[in-house]
This record gives structure tokens, sequence and C-alpha cells, in this order.
């Protein structure tokens, strides 16, 4: 996956004509605030893109976001559309990076966020680098909520191949550091009407 892939993508469509388009995503808030996080707590949402869920995240209180993705429109796309609701953005912290090779602060975040990027690693070297900068970014007893197509869900997203799981692949996957606290299925239905199913986990990191 190249930065230009996703800069193509988001110049040449409208936010809500993408596949991944939620207009509110309040499972996700959900489980979130279900951990009793801080409002102080440092949160990443990794692949962010246009996500309407960092304008959840502000109204909620959270006061420290990290927001990564691979594309600069995507990102200022969220810039343009909070600045137009009067956020104060200055409570963001903004990266243009790819998740696998970005170099993160050590032992920084209180819960990493993924909703649909981690499926886009398909070979066994992305998911190792992938995982090694959750390892090392995520705080002792640090969240891992991460959402990925379901084992019946898509083959391809946006014309790339994508990985699929069930919890025990997942869990396979992620390795003995991770305990699964929560897990379920939901259907996303796309701005075309189609229907994708997808796997949400939330898990607790321990060194």
């Amino acid at each position: 996956m190249s930065n230009n892939y996703w800069e193509d993508v988001y110049q040449s469509k409208q936010v809500d004509q993408l596949s991944w388009y939620q207009q509110q995503d309040q499972k996700t808030l959900e489980m979130i605030r279900s951990q009793n996080l801080s409002t102080d707590a440092k949160l990443i949402d990794v692949g962010s893109g246009a996500s309407l869920l960092i304008d959840q995240l502000i109204e909620a209180g959270y006061k420290n976001i990290h927001v990564l993705d691979l594309s600069e429109a995507a990102l200022k796309v969220m810039r343009e559309r909070l600045s137009e609701k009067v956020v104060d953005i200055s409570q963001i912290h903004w990266q243009v990076a790819d998740i696998c090779t970005v170099a993160l602060e050590h032992k920084h975040y209180d819960l990493w966020h993924d909703r649909a990027v981690f499926h886009f690693m398909v070979t066994e070297q992305q998911q190792e680098q992938y995982l090694k900068n959750v390892r090392h970014a995520l705080k002792e007893n640090g969240l891992l909520m991460i959402s990925t197509f379901a084992e019946d869900g898509p083959t391809q997203c946006s014309g790339l191949p994508v990985e699929r799981y069930s919890v025990e692949k997942l869990a396979q996957r992620l390795g003995e550091n991770f305990r699964l606290i929560y897990d379920d299925t939901e259907i996303h239905t796309t701005p075309w009407n189609s229907k994708q199913n997808f796997l949400n986990t939330l898990w607790r990191f321990y060194k």
C-alpha cells in the first residue's frame, strides 16, 4: 500500500461515497467508554482517514487524540470539517505516515484503535511490522481495539486484497501478549447498500 494510492482514493471520491464510511460509530465510542478511561488518556486512531469517530471522541471530552493515516488529503478533510464545527483541533496530534514503518513513542498510548487497517496487511512481514509497533507503543495494560473483515467478509476492499479473520485466527496472530476482553460481529452497510461482515474485538495488552 502506497500513500499515493490512498491520496488518489480521497482526492477522487467524496468521503461519504467510500465503502467504509460511517455517519456515526456509536458502538466504538460505547466500547471505549466502557473501559473507564480518563478523558486525558492517550488514544491513537490508526488509519483515521476522515473518520467521524474523531468528532465523537472530542464531543465526549477526550483531550489527547492522535490520528494517523497514509493520506494527507484524508486528514485535510477531517481538519476542515472540525474547523467548521468550531472545534479546538489543538488537542489532536496529526501524523501522515505508514503504520508499519512509523516511529512511535515507547509505551505512550492507553488505547490503540484500528477499524479496517490491519486486514490490509496480507503478508507476514507487514503483519509483524504492524504488531511490533503496537507492542512498542502501547502502555502496559493498554487496550487494542481492532476491527477487520470477518471470515465471511469481502476478499477485497478498494481493489486491494485483504486478510479475513475469526477471533481464533486473530488471537493466534496477535500472540500471547494480548487477552481478549470483547468480540462481536456486525454487518456494515456501504453507501451503495452492499453488506460487509466485520469482526470487532477489544484486547488487553500485557508485556
